[in-house]
């Protein structure tokens, strides 16, 4: 039978400071032309404002694809806004080799990007760190860019302040207003569901990076001009980011490289410049991270399997 795994098992077997270089990998194959992957797929769904999306990737890093849906008014009745599935084949054969539940991989494999990104972009003396935005995607990007960078101090900023508070409690930060957050953080994520700028370019402190998260689709931002055309704009991919980030199209801002680029010493970024990392999400991503949870799960196999899963 082909295994499925739920979140609670997925949870089990995967760890945000694992998917560092399987995704470090990604993004450098991804640039370098040896991943198939189209642009997400994306369909109007029942419900308003919701979503369904196809996204499959090929390579050999992994083979697979997600199926995710975006429904923003789960949250008034206490479920996630995105739920997903993911399936996952062998490279080599095209065998199905697992179903998982996609959910916490998505969250992950974002903030463990993120993390590339910062470790890469960020200045080495970096101590600020600045999040705006309390739901998932924040507390899991504290855990993973504390994995790249020693932050003295965490600032947390909600258009619901009381979950501001409640963030900040977890992970030993501060609450305040986005304006004093950013202001002299060095490392600023914006992790909201935001349509209309929550980060204004006139707040960061020269040369700060900032990870730009939210997804809001081509018409929706949460950087306003300033923030993007008075920064080097690095995308996770120039294709996808030039069809679905808003932060992009509507301020005419330039991409500068895409981040497997840099990585890979096919691209540089100045030093001491402001920097943007265009985060839209990738399958080659999810199906990479997807594979570390089933590598994982066959290494934990008891030895009479064989290392054969769901065969």
């Amino acid at each position: 039978m082909l295994p499925y795994l739920d979140e609670e098992r997925v949870r089990s077997l995967l760890r945000i400071e694992d998917l560092l270089p399987v995704m470090e990998r990604a993004l450098v194959d991804l640039s370098a032309g040896r991943i198939v992957q189209p642009t997400r797929q994306m369909l109007k769904a029942p419900g308003p404002g919701a979503h369904f999306a196809a996204m499959p990737a090929a390579g050999e890093v992994a083979m697979g694809a997600k199926l995710v849906t975006l429904y923003p008014g789960n949250a008034a009745v206490g479920l996630p806004t995105h739920l997903a599935l993911l399936v996952l084949f062998r490279p080599e054969t095209g065998e199905p080799l697992a179903m998982m539940d996609g959910r916490l991989i998505t969250e992950l494999r974002t903030a463990a990007v993120s993390a590339v990104a910062t470790r890469t972009l960020a200045r080495p003396d970096t101590r600020v760190l600045a999040i705006l935005g309390s739901g998932v995607q924040a507390r899991s990007h504290v855990e993973a860019l504390r994995l790249v960078r020693p932050f003295e101090e965490v600032r947390i900023w909600s258009r619901t302040p009381a979950h501001a508070e409640q963030l900040a409690a977890e992970v030993g930060g501060r609450a305040m207003p986005a304006a004093d957050a950013v202001r002299d953080a060095d490392v600023v994520v914006t992790a909201t569901a935001a349509t209309q700028p929550v980060l204004l370019g006139e707040w960061l402190k020269p040369g700060a990076h900032i990870n730009a998260i939210g997804w809001a689709g081509p018409n929706g931002r949460e950087l306003d001009g300033i923030a993007m055309t008075h920064s080097i704009v690095i995308a996770d991919s120039r294709e996808a980011v030039m069809r679905e980030s808003g932060d992009v199209l509507l301020s005419g801002a330039k991409i500068h490289a895409e981040l497997g680029e840099i990585l890979s010493g096919g691209a540089t970024v100045p030093l001491g410049r402001t920097t943007v990392f265009e985060s839209v999400g990738m399958a080659v991503e999810d199906v990479a991270a997807a594979k570390v949870v089933y590598d994982r799960l066959v290494a934990d196999m008891p030895k009479t399997h064989g290392g054969q899963v769901g065969r």
